[in-house]
């Protein structure tokens, strides 16, 4: 696992710039105090670097034309499932809290993958959030996006095939200087979260500091293997899915956007025909789980949805504020976890895998959780 030498001293660099801060942050979050880290620039902030890239329409687009918004800009692998989707979502969600002073408000997105730097690249990830109208997902050649990369100091790498970078997200206010940084933590039930201390920091850029809509939110704990869960299923009125304490399942937490990408019908058929195999040999059944805060567009994802489970018997159902996906430890997506009646995990994984290969890892996973309860 190889890296060159720019990609050292730019880790290098980003760390020593934010290595007190960073600590700082670390120390509060373990403390319980914030759910998002929060980088702050110093009062005398730097004009944020700038670049012209083209947008995921091929428009040549420029820091610089957005003088007079505050501009949320980030750096986006436009094949991560797992991070990448909330740092988006975060965003959108907190020109929602905006409301009519969103208009004031510019969403950029850098690519941050070395080996998708297409414009077809940034489309389909933008076409895939239903992201359109909603920001400008930039690209270039790679030498361009180095250039900006080393700019802002954010670490990316190929190493292997995958893409390793920085998740973070700048806010630039009205005369071009920046004026905070935010971090994006693997935390699927703090979206709402990260996206009202995003729209907090914005307003506080804006002429009259809007006030934030909607509701506070409630502060509401993951739902553990042990915490009995009844969700209501995509398709048949009336069929509910129990999770739990008592309830032995294979679950599968992904995200409806990965439609195009993973050709998930085909993925979901292969969960079928795992289930066909558990009620032969009593293995625990399959239960597909999306991630609703993974989604710019929920409405879309459940029409799909709905349309998916009507050729399925696999139960689909939602996990619509994250909270399933941090009781059970998910880290990506997709992500398999098999629980056993008594609420352990006995085996996660992580990418897609065929039934047959299902079947093999939950009978091994099964035999070594009997011989440990024995033991």
């Amino acid at each position: 696992m190889g890296e060159n030498e720019n990609s050292r001293s730019s880790r290098s660099f980003f760390r020593d710039r934010w290595v007190r801060v960073a600590v700082v942050c670390a120390i509060l979050a373990l403390a319980g105090m914030i759910t998002t880290a929060v980088l702050s620039l110093r009062k005398h902030e730097k004009v944020a670097p700038g670049f012209v890239l083209r947008d995921q329409r091929g428009r040549l687009t420029s820091l610089a034309q957005f003088r007079g918004k505050v501009v949320v800009l980030t750096f986006i692998d436009p094949y991560c499932r797992e991070i990448c989707p909330l740092t988006t979502e975060s965003m959108v969600q907190a020109l929602r809290l905006l409301g009519p002073a969103a208009s004031q408000v510019q969403l950029l997105g850098v690519d941050a993958n070395p080996l998708a730097t297409r414009i077809s690249d940034v489309a389909a990830y933008t076409r895939a959030h239903q992201l359109q109208g909603r920001w400008r997902f930039l690209t270039g050649s790679l030498a361009q996006l180095k250039r900006v990369w080393a700019s802002y100091h954010v670490y990316v790498a190929a190493i292997q095939g995958h893409i390793d970078h920085e998740a973070v997200v700048f806010v630039i206010g009205p005369h071009g200087h920046e004026r905070a940084v935010y971090s994006t933590q693997m935390n699927y039930e703090g979206v709402p979260d990260q996206a009202r201390l995003l729209a907090t920091s914005i307003a506080r850029l804006l002429p009259g500091h809007p006030t934030l809509g909607g509701p506070p939110r409630a502060e509401l704990p993951p739902l553990t293997p042990t915490a009995k869960v009844r969700l209501t299923a995509f398709g048949t009125p009336g069929r509910t899915v129990d999770l739990g304490a008592a309830h032995a399942h294979l679950l599968l937490f992904f995200a409806g956007w990965l439609r195009e990408k993973a050709n998930l019908p085909a993925k979901l058929a292969a969960l079928d025909r795992y289930a066909r195999a558990a009620r032969r040999h009593g293995w625990p059944t399959p239960v597909a789980i999306n991630e609703v805060p993974t989604e710019t567009s929920a409405k879309a994802s459940r029409h799909l949805l709905a349309q998916l489970a009507a050729a399925l018997h696999t139960p689909i159902v939602d996990d619509a504020q994250g909270r399933l996906a941090a009781g059970y430890g998910v880290q990506g997506l997709p992500w398999f976890v098999l629980s056993s009646r008594t609420g352990r995990i006995l085996w996660h994984h992580s990418g897609w895998l065929s039934a047959a290969a299902l079947g093999c890892q939950v009978q091994a996973a099964l035999a070594t959780g009997e011989r440990a309860s024995a033991s």
